[in-house]
């Protein structure tokens, strides 16, 4: 049994699909990111770092795991699927993960923060990061064009890629003329483990779509946790 810690963000989706895919029994507990609940003295016995999302394995004396991309190491590793065996091919899974962990998100995650968040309006630095984003997502739409996956077959390097990109447009970045990164994340998002995944826990805005009212609320609250440290500056 698994005991899931998260939020509905990029990064405690991805291991809520994970867990989905692999088929995993899990109890999921919602952290309310916006009271502070993961800098609590509980929650930072799991989670030093004070972010979400973490998992504790209560088959293997509560062993805790935080760090998104380790839970899904982990969990790939119990459940023997999503990565690999063999050296070469897991390397290939982990050289994409890294890549999403050392990439995708932190520049997703500051271009959100510059473009929604932050309250002045910094051109060059909203220039900046969807600048990086586009140039990160081509390196993707060139691998896709390709591979049908990033690594082979579907894999963790997938599932946090994907959570990601999905959210290109809260990030203020299209990618209409990237075909085949198109292509890969529809394919992905038919996936039903998927579809449920992103429902535990749901966001309370459609992160895939442009701006309205409801987005504007949301940004306003997650400016809020930014300004007093409450965010990851990536996960809201």
């Amino acid at each position: 049994m698994i005991d899931l810690y998260t939020a509905a963000t990029p990064n405690g989706h991805k291991v809520s699909i994970a867990l989905e895919e692999l088929g995993t029994n899990y109890t999921l507990h919602e952290i309310d990111l916006a009271t502070g609940t993961q800098k609590q003295d509980w929650f930072l016995q799991l989670c030093p770092n004070g972010r979400i999302p973490v998992i504790v394995d209560r088959a293997a004396d509560d062993f805790a795991v935080f760090e998104s991309g380790a839970i899904l190491i982990y969990l790939a590793e119990q459940a023997g699927a999503l990565l690999p065996a063999g050296a070469k091919a897991r390397s290939v899974v982990l050289q994409w993960l890294m890549f999403q962990m050392g990439g995708i998100g932190p520049m997703m995650g500051q271009a959100n923060v510059f473009f929604r968040y932050f309250p002045e309006k910094i051109q060059p630095a909203i220039d900046r990061y969807q600048g990086e984003c586009r140039r990160l997502f081509r390196v993707l739409d060139r691998h896709l064009a390709d591979h049908e996956y990033l690594a082979g077959d579907y894999s963790i390097a997938d599932i946090a890629n994907w959570a990601w990109v999905r959210t290109h447009r809260w990030s203020g970045v299209e990618i209409e003329d990237m075909a085949h990164l198109r292509r890969w994340r529809d394919a992905i998002r038919a996936r039903p483990a998927v579809q449920r995944g992103i429902l535990r826990p749901a966001s309370k805005i459609d992160l895939t779509q442009d701006e309205d009212e409801q987005a504007r609320v949301f940004a306003a609250r997650a400016r809020v946790m930014v300004e007093t440290g409450q965010s990851d500056k990536s996960g809201v």
